[in-house]
């Protein structure tokens, strides 16, 4: 049961104290009731509607980091295809292509450690253009990167930069050693000294317990994000972190209601694994989220437009975009360019490894 004084705390939005957040994902919270009781704070500030994301993994592999998460970290055999980046004009059609989808944003995800000055002006580029031509919000995910540089996007009309904390900082070092928990809070802070937005999220399922869940929602908070994805950890064979416990979906389904307790204008995004770790619970996890990634992953295929626009439909919310989703979404089974978005996308190996445990 959860207190009425957390309940007034909750419906009032005033800050939850990390005790106050950790109540909320013990075992004695239900989560039918904490769901019930973040859905007003989510109906407040984005009704019922669902933003789509479309990710297009603008550079494939040949990362010098070792995240033990990632299938392109320089310690992975995952067998995924790798290429350098796309030239500009790829990139423009994919934007294209993504809009056309009826996503809300278009994000562009680059590997390595973190963008070169040459890099930092070719994105410039590409990013006036897509801004240009269609009208998409974009962003960017191309690692650690300066204030300097930061500017050079933020000139260009980059909307948001991506950047995940992925897990706490006492956590930290068993998924990276490449570099700390500080280097991604000062990537952070140069992109928000520019006044580009910040997506930032966390990584579910690495091994980490409640402590390090809420320490990250709070961190967060702290450097007054935007816009929050919460993934899930994906095993497959050859990453480096090896195959753990699946969180249940009941449990998943908290993890998002706690961040939408803690960040009431966020937007809070179902993200990589959202098929895999929620199942059936995902229109539930809507009453908490209010966006969601699809056609895949980077490099693990996802759920399809069809199958994702019914999800929405039939849980009674409704998709925020400009294009005429009802006809896509009755023509999108027949359509190869909707339903295989990127050519690196995996199988993940069997559903046998993603029962909960």
């Amino acid at each position: 049961m959860i207190s009425n004084t957390l309940k007034q705390k909750i419906s009032s939005e005033t800050s939850l104290t990390k005790e106050d957040a950790l109540q909320l994902l013990s075992k004695n919270t239900d989560m039918i009731e904490l769901l019930t009781l973040t859905y007003p704070l989510r109906t407040k500030y984005f009704e019922k509607a669902v933003r789509i994301h479309i990710l297009n993994n603008s550079q494939n592999g040949y990362c010098p980091e070792d995240c033990h998460y990632c299938v392109q970290a320089k310690d992975s055999k995952v067998p995924i295809e790798k290429y350098t980046k796309k030239d500009e004009d790829q990139i423009l059609k994919e934007a294209e292509n993504a809009y056309k989808k009826g996503a809300y944003r278009y994000c562009m995800v680059f590997s390595g450690r973190g963008p070169s000055k040459k890099r930092v002006e070719f994105l410039s580029g590409v990013i006036k253009r897509i801004k240009d031509n269609f009208p998409i919000e974009v962003c960017l995910s191309p690692g650690l990167i300066s204030k300097e540089d930061a500017k050079l996007l933020a000139d260009a009309g980059l909307d948001r930069y991506n950047h995940n904390l992925n897990t706490s900082e006492s956590h930290y070092e068993k998924i990276c050693t490449t570099h700390t928990f500080k280097d991604r809070l000062d990537t952070l802070s140069n992109v928000n000294a520019n006044n580009i937005d910040i997506c930032s999220g966390m990584i579910v399922g690495m091994g980490e317990s409640d402590e390090d869940i809420v320490d990250v929602a709070i961190k967060l908070r702290d450097v007054n994000v935007k816009s929050i994805p919460i993934n899930f950890y994906l095993h497959m064979d050859g990453n480096k972190l090896g195959k753990l416990p699946k969180v249940s979906a009941e449990k998943c389904c908290k993890i998002v209601a706690l961040f939408r307790a803690i960040h009431p204008t966020a937007e809070i995004r179902l993200a990589a694994g959202r098929e895999h770790y929620l199942g059936e619970l995902q229109s539930m996890a809507l009453m908490a989220a209010n966006s969601l990634f699809m056609n895949g992953y980077l490099n693990i295929k996802g759920s399809d437009i069809y199958d994702t626009i019914g999800m929405i439909e039939t849980a009674g919310f409704t998709v925020d975009a400009d294009v005429d989703l009802y006809t896509l979404k009755a023509s999108a089974k027949t359509m190869d360019a909707l339903t295989q978005f990127n050519s690196t996308q995996l199988e993940l190996k069997s559903k046998e490894e993603l029962i909960p445990v």
